[in-house]
């Protein structure tokens, strides 16, 4: 039970009416049990959404929605087999995940719209959407067997953080967090700070494996994005900003990602719900916003050794990537795999999307990702996997001597 302040009652969850500039509007109702009562702060200016809502979550004391338990990861062990995927629909079948468990990996990494919380024809999203969603995917048998069997670490992407393509003006961001913190069980530092971002380091030294969980949600600007056209653009609408105020990360989290960077490992897997090193197209991407992809090349430049390799998801499609980027000043390797049960496709449809730094097909089926870690031998094998456990692209990469 998460008390969000003292009177206890279950509650409908109203969805805020937002203008155009990002305010209420309309008036906001709540149905509730007794022992209700409060004045609104009294203002003649428009509130934010998050302020007006703050009062009425202050003063409320819900269920929140909780995974059952997993085994803890063993940070003294090296890591040799990590599996992650992105995009699963708490209302799709799933059976991927007894095709994870079969894999038998050390850990497993839900990246992004583990589920999706906005719900109707407008994608609405409040913390009772998240609530009903959450509940939902914390009840089926495939995902409760992996879980119990398979350590996870979480992050989110857009759905399961708020509506489509939000950033940090969703109004509701912070009951988001409280509910995917507690249904995932996030460590005491990522519920101590705001936003989700979190890091660990397992095995020992030689074979240090650093896992980094970037938030690309809670503090990101607006998207620029062209002006409404029909037909619309067929990859998407959004370009490239050179606002130097624009960001991703947000300050606190870029400090916090300097820090991360500085300890000492072998390997560093970074892992964020948007791709990182494609152009290809106009969705979300952290080319959107180069002057923030530059800035993470820069601060991957500046860590305290161990190789690099870049994990993502969100497409609905899978595929390698690798790029050399100036700013970096090395090869880096990324594998995005999406979605676990909501393909919109199925097959590879490279001629949709040509791409100079994609190394594989892209595939639009259902799929996993796989990471083989083989410390003897010094090398990283990455496999787009088929949610049925076909491999659809593999890549063995060598560490840096």
């Amino acid at each position: 039970m998460r008390n969000f302040a003292k009177p206890a009652f279950k509650a409908f969850i109203p969805a805020a009416l937002f203008g155009a500039a990002g305010f209420v509007w309309a008036p906001v109702t709540a149905i509730a049990g007794p022992g209700i009562s409060g004045t609104a702060p009294q203002s003649s200016a428009p509130m934010s959404p998050g302020d007006l809502l703050k009062p009425y979550y202050e003063n409320l004391q819900v269920d929140l929605p909780v995974a059952n338990t997993g085994p803890a990861l063993d940070l003294s062990k090296p890591l040799t087999r990590i599996a992650f995927g992105s995009c699963n629909h708490q209302g799709q079948p799933q059976q991927v995940w007894s095709q994870i468990a079969a894999r038998q990996p050390d850990l497993f990494l839900a990246i992004g719209d583990n589920v999706y919380g906005d719900f109707g024809y407008a994608g609405e999203a409040d913390m009772g959407s998240f609530i009903t969603a959450y509940r939902q995917q914390a009840a089926h048998p495939e995902f409760r067997d992996l879980r119990s069997q398979v350590p996870m670490l979480a992050s989110w992407d857009d759905h399961d953080f708020g509506p489509n393509d939000s950033g940090g003006d969703f109004a509701f961001k912070q009951w988001s967090e409280q509910i995917f913190e507690s249904f995932w069980g996030a460590s005491d530092a990522a519920r101590s700070r705001p936003g989700i971002y979190d890091a660990i380091i397992a095995g020992p030294a030689g074979q240090r494996a650093q896992i980094i969980m970037l938030d690309t949600r809670f503090f990101r600007s607006a998207l620029k994005r062209l002006p409404y056209q029909r037909p619309r653009p067929p990859l998407g609408s959004y370009v490239a900003t050179s606002d130097p105020d624009a960001t991703l990360l947000g300050e606190a989290q870029w400090t916090w990602l300097s820090k991360q960077l500085a300890k000492p490992a072998d390997l560093r897997i970074i892992v964020s719900s948007i791709q990182i090193l494609t152009d290809a197209h106009g969705y979300e991407k952290w080319g959107n916003m180069p002057l923030e992809r530059e800035r993470l090349y820069a601060a991957l430049k500046g860590r305290s050794g161990g190789d690099i390799l870049m994990l993502s998801g969100d497409r609905h499609s899978g595929a390698i990537y690798s790029d050399t980027p100036p700013a970096l000043g090395e090869t880096v390797w990324e594998l995005t795999s999406s979605s676990l049960n909501l393909a919109f496709g199925s097959g590879a449809n490279d001629e949709r999307e040509p791409d100079p730094v994609r190394r594989s097909s892209f595939f639009a089926d259902e799929n996993y990702g796989l990471v083989d870690i083989d410390w003897g031998r010094k090398s990283v094998t990455l496999r787009l996997m088929h949610s049925d456990s076909r491999p659809m692209a593999t890549q063995t990469v060598s560490f840096a001597d």
